[in-house]
C-alpha cells in the first residue's frame, strides 16, 4: 500500500553521520575546515558542520572531514568510521549508503595541563 512519501532531510543524515563518526575511537572530532592552515576542531554541537551529504530517494553519499588523535592508525580509524557511519545511516533511515568518504583534516595532540604550583612565600 502506497500512502505517501518519506523524505529525510540532508541535515538529519549529516547529524547521524557526525554522531556515528565521533563514536569511533581515535576520532578527536569533526573538522570545520582549515583556518590558517590548521584544522578547526568542532565541538559536539556542530556535528553536521564537518559532514557533506547527498541524499536521494533511496541512497545517500557522505563526505566526512575529521581530526584524529595523534598516534592512531589512520587507515584503521577511517575504515571503522566508514563502517559505523554506513551502519548508522542504513539502520536509522533505511537509505542505501553508496559511499562514505573520509577526509583527514588534522591531528589532535593531547596536551596535559600541569597543575599550578602554589606561590612560594619568602
Amino acid at each position: 500500500m502506497d500512502i505517501g512519501n518519506v523524505r529525510i532531510a540532508d541535515e538529519v543524515v549529516a547529524i547521524i553521520a557526525g554522531l556515528a563518526a565521533t563514536e569511533v575511537e581515535g576520532v578527536a572530532g569533526m573538522s570545520g575546515g582549515l583556518a590558517g592552515g590548521i584544522a578547526e576542531l568542532l565541538g559536539k554541537r556542530n556535528l553536521s558542520k564537518g559532514v557533506k551529504v547527498e541524499v536521494g530517494d533511496r541512497e545517500a553519499a557522505v563526505d566526512l572531514f575529521l581530526v584524529v588523535n595523534y598516534g592512531v592508525s589512520i587507515p584503521e580509524v577511517a575504515l571503522n568510521v566508514q563502517r559505523n557511519v554506513s551502519r548508522a545511516i542504513s539502520s536509522m533511515t533505511g537509505l542505501n549508503v553508496v559511499e562514505v568518504n573520509v577526509h583527514i583534516q588534522g591531528v589532535h595532540f593531547h596536551v596535559e595541563e600541569k597543575p599550578e604550583e602554589p606561590a612560594r612565600v619568602r
